[in-house]
């Protein structure tokens, strides 16, 4: 197996890039990496090169950079050329911290699109209050627009992905919209509704609210890309408002407040690992012809070392192989 790194995207790299890398390689002895990037940054940061190759390149794609045509002009950066090895065939799988929407642009039009799919989306796998399963979200902010067509088959790949990756049987599939009712919505979600109950071989439980959701009244939620991008944001940003707020407070009150505090230790420890999404590994690119995970810019190591956890586990179950024949095999075209 092997899996090819942008290891110059993101705020922290290429130092928790390789960092995690290397974590990684010591757990997956199956496993070779492919690092792409600045060879006199990279090589000094490895204490041991074992199936770890270094492919050198000084070219970045950067935040500020557009992202289709930073792909098309800069063919020697170092996202470019990860995702091309999958491509070529050179690599199993591509992972990157950097530019979203660079990623999304090499996932598509590099690593390119399985045919019956109409358009890919973005997958995050988000916490829930009452279980340690999570749930799955898409589309996260591949595509700001979109049709029935696209959401029923977010919830066809994402219920695949919950199955065949995260071990859940019969996932519950749900579609985020502003009311639990069946003829809640616009008529792209009053559409998607009915597509999406008509398949009996989805477990498709109706709509759900953005109020619920964390409660796990689904397995994966399904949306449109510009909601659901608002939507991830607006959890990850209520996380770190609220942990922000607890320590600010503690800190600043007086003493017995700071007694309670420390009696409360655990309960807090675990508050912030119930939230803590690097333990999900990163974003599902989901429709394209190879595993394509996208972290958080400002990922650390541990993120990244998921990240590899959760592309091992997709490539070694071929997850997109399957998919690809799934959907072979079904009625569905794209669109």
């Amino acid at each position: 197996m092997k899996i090819a790194i942008d290891a110059m995207g993101g705020d922290n790299a290429p130092q928790a890039i390789i960092a995690g890398v290397q974590r990684a390689r010591d757990e997956f002895d199956d496993t070779t990496f492919l690092v792409f990037g600045d060879e006199a940054q990279i090589k000094p940061l490895l204490t041991d090169n074992t199936r770890i190759e270094i492919h050198h390149t000084t070219e970045v794609i950067t935040g500020e950079d557009e992202p289709v045509k930073s792909i098309r002009r800069k063919k020697q950066a170092s996202m470019v050329l990860a995702a091309q090895a999958v491509k070529d065939g050179t690599a199993d799988a591509f992972f990157s911290c950097g530019n979203t929407g660079a990623v999304l642009a090499s996932g598509i039009f590099i690593v390119g699109r399985i045919k019956q799919i109409a358009r890919p989306g973005l997958m995050p796998t988000l916490p829930t209050i009452n279980t340690d399963d999570g749930f799955n979200l898409l589309d996260a902010g591949a595509n700001a627009s979109s049709k029935a067509e696209y959401l029923y088959q977010y919830g066809r790949m994402g219920g695949f992905y919950a199955e065949d990756v995260r071990g859940i049987k019969n996932p519950r599939i749900g579609l985020l919209n502003n009311g639990t009712e069946y003829d809640k919505g616009d008529d792209i979600h009053k559409e998607a509704y009915q597509l999406l109950k008509a398949d009996k071989a989805i477990n498709f439980i109706g709509n759900v609210e953005a109020t619920n959701i964390l409660n796990g009244p689904a397995d994966v939620v399904v949306t449109d890309g510009f909601t659901g991008n608002a939507v991830l944001k607006t959890i990850e940003g209520t996380a770190s408002a609220m942990m922000h707020i607890l320590k600010h407070n503690l800190l600043e009150s007086g003493l017995k407040v700071k007694i309670g505090a420390g009696l409360s230790k655990n309960a807090f420890k675990k508050v912030q690992a119930k939230f803590d999404t690097a333990r999900y590994g990163g974003a599902v690119l989901i429709g394209v012809k190879a595993p394509v995970v996208k972290a958080h810019g400002a990922s650390d190591e541990r993120s990244v070392y998921y990240a590899m956890k959760q592309i091992h586990e997709m490539v070694a179950k071929k997850t997109v192989a399957k998919v690809i024949t799934y959907f072979s095999s079904s009625k569905t075209d794209s669109k």
